[in-house]
């Protein structure tokens, strides 16, 4: 706010930003991103901290119990659990935003953020475009680690390339409804707790076995599973051991590997938006 020489009483105001505008939107966006990502280049045990447990469960169910596991209609285990290891690992990324999302708000930031003259959808989409793109690191040293224990993708190189881009796609589904449940629960303590329903969710899949070896009611159950079709999709892109039980959902797993991720994030990314919005209101 200024005031004209010529005229004192003239009261001038500085443009108010247009805060609909795409261009704006793209730059806030990318600050909360730039924000996030410089996070984790300062703090890199963050980053170390999330790649521990899936690496962990790689070496200790490829070659703890491998052996004593069985697919059906043959193969080996080893090149039937890489795929499912790589969707358990990019569905439970979900939680690691819900609990930075949860600290945030509880050391008063995003009350910060809300506070200045920002795109209400830069908060959400710039942490799910950092969230991203570390999840594309953590998925890349998961490839390495298996390429290294013997898995080989045999599907060549589009069908890899797509296996790939459908396991981002599940993540960048899942960002949202760890930035919607970030900004629900009260504390970073009660964020944690939520380990207690993620974990049944993804092992109720067909990431270690396939549902046709389940009792069948649990069987359905798993195959519905979204992360299930992002098993079996990619299992099927990579050329790897499927044994899959013959139902629909199975047999359209590459569709519903599309499917599924396209619809959670319909839900849940407007979800998260308006919920950053009505924050303490």
């Amino acid at each position: 706010m200024t005031t004209d020489a010529a005229n004192p009483a003239a009261v001038r105001t500085a443009p108010v930003r247009d805060h609909g505008s795409v261009l704006w939107a793209v730059t806030d966006c990318w600050n909360i991103t730039r924000r996030t990502l410089t996070h984790y280049q300062r703090h890199p045990s963050a980053v170390v901290w999330q790649l521990g447990f899936p690496i962990l469960s790689l070496l200790l169910y490829g070659y703890v119990f491998g052996s004593a596991m069985k697919v059906p209609g043959g193969g080996d285990y080893r090149e039937f659990l890489m795929p499912g290891m790589f969707a358990m690992t990019m569905a439970m990324g979900f939680m690691n935003t819900t609990v930075a999302v949860v600290t945030d708000a509880a050391r008063g930031v995003v009350d910060r953020f809300r506070s200045m003259p920002m795109a209400p959808s830069a908060f959400a989409s710039g942490r799910g475009a950092a969230d991203l793109v570390v999840a594309a690191a953590e998925l890349t040293i998961l490839a390495v680690t298996a390429l290294l224990m013997g898995w080989r993708a045999e599907g060549g190189v589009p069908a890899g390339l797509a296996a790939f881009g459908l396991l981002l796609l599940l993540r960048f589904s899942l960002i949202w409804v760890g930035v919607w449940l970030g900004m629900l629960v009260p504390t970073p303590e009660a964020a944690g707790g939520l380990y207690a329903v993620a974990f049944p969710v993804t092992m109720i899949s067909s990431t270690f076995v396939a549902p046709s070896l389940m009792p069948g009611w649990l069987g359905t159950i798993a195959a519905w599973n979204p992360i299930s079709s992002t098993a079996t999709a990619t299992r099927k892109l990579f050329g790897n051991p499927v044994a899959g039980g013959g139902t629909w959902v199975e047999e359209h797993a590459v569709l519903m590997a599309v499917v599924w991720p396209l619809a959670i994030t319909l839900v849940c990314l407007p979800l998260a938006v308006r919920r950053f919005q009505r924050l303490s209101r």
